[in-house]
């Protein structure tokens, strides 16, 4: 299979262990957009577009050079990718400390883990995990990957 290049703004084809396809959409910087939308066959993107974001979350981008989510389509940005969503940034040597970080403008503040509930922690995903965690959401049942990276 060719290799891809990451190109923002292009919608791509998740292929999903329970046998649907998955879609995600490339934004700046790592990141993706995970929409709320499962399928058997693949839809085009104006009707991907039309869903909600379940989440967004920093990817290694050989998910897309390597072909395993698969490119099918590219449409101009719309205005609520413009800016990404906080993260957050906890001490490994001092867990009780936490930082907000902004992959907007790569800044980091002190916080508190107050201010970091409900954030995803700033962490590169490998792609079976995100595929995983997309199946579990779908199937009701917490996904290993999100607990762990909880704020602790």
């Amino acid at each position: 299979m060719a290799r891809q290049q990451r190109t923002v703004g292009a919608f791509l084809k998740i292929n999903l262990p329970n046998g649907k396809f998955g879609y995600a959409r490339i934004l700046k910087e790592a990141s993706y957009a995970i929409y709320d939308l499962t399928t058997y066959e693949v839809v085009d993107v104006n009707e991907i577009a039309k869903h909600n974001v379940l989440f967004f979350v920093a990817v290694y981008d050989d998910v897309v050079t390597s072909g395993r989510w698969e490119k099918i389509g590219k449409r101009p940005l719309e205005e609520q990718f413009f800016g990404l969503p906080m993260k957050f940034i906890q001490d490994a040597q001092n867990p009780d400390k936490f930082s907000l970080y902004d992959p907007n403008s790569g800044d980091i503040t002190a916080a508190n883990k107050e201010d970091c509930l409900g954030l995803e922690r700033a962490a590169v995903w490998e792609a079976e995990h995100v595929e995983e965690r997309i199946v579990d959401h779908y199937e009701g049942r917490p996904n290993r990957w999100v607990e762990e990276m909880k704020a602790k």
